[in-house]
């Protein structure tokens, strides 16, 4: 992930935009966490936490991860302000470093499309994930029109789903869920979300 990127983004990255479109993620990935009171998730390239605080009375306990230090800080703000006293944050870029982190649950909201590498980081999340654990990809549809070195121009669902596949994952189900304006690079994009277990 690009780190100096979004250390520079930070400080700026929670726009009314942003703040509505995490609250759509959050609704169609919600009934995926519903029951999980006894269970671990950790939000992987969690950004300032946007999506997944709010899931944070619904876990036992909540890792929030990212690259970016800056993002991280802003995270930290938000859980001290809120008193959660059962969420955490880790500086973690799983493509430069291994960890030893195990949960039940992981969500990665819109962190594919800047990872150059999506076999390798479906392979350390797999190791992060405890037998029986569920992963959550909510991320962009192949958009054509899209292309930027920077990031992948979105992701062909059955392909997604044999890579997942070949790294060990089953039961994996995946589905469109919203469709928008200039959601991504200034172009109209939709949304998928993939679930898959270990």
């Amino acid at each position: 992930m690009e780190k100096n990127l979004f250390d520079q983004l930070s400080h700026k990255y929670d726009t009314k935009e942003r703040f509505e479109l995490a609250k759509i993620i959050q609704n169609e990935i919600r009934p995926d966490i519903v029951e999980h009171t006894n269970k671990s998730l950790l939000d992987y390239g969690c950004g300032t936490g946007l999506v997944s605080l709010d899931f944070s009375k619904e876990v036992k306990s909540l890792i929030l991860a990212d690259a970016s230090s800056e993002m991280l800080q802003l995270t930290k703000q938000k859980i001290e302000q809120l008193g959660l006293t059962n969420a955490t944050t880790v500086q973690l870029d799983l493509i430069e470093k291994d960890t030893d982190i195990k949960v039940d649950t992981i969500i990665t909201s819109l962190v594919l499309l800047h990872v150059p590498d999506t076999s390798l980081l479906l392979e350390k999340l797999y190791a992060s994930l405890n037998e029986g654990g569920q992963l959550i990809i909510v991320d962009f549809d192949l958009n054509e029109k899209i292309n930027d070195p920077r990031v992948h121009n979105g992701f062909d669902q059955e392909k997604l789903t044999t890579l997942l596949e070949q790294t060990g994952f089953n039961k994996i189900s995946s589905n469109n869920f919203h469709s928008g304006k200039n959601l991504f690079m200034k172009q109209d994009a939709t949304l998928f979300k993939a679930v898959a277990y270990k």
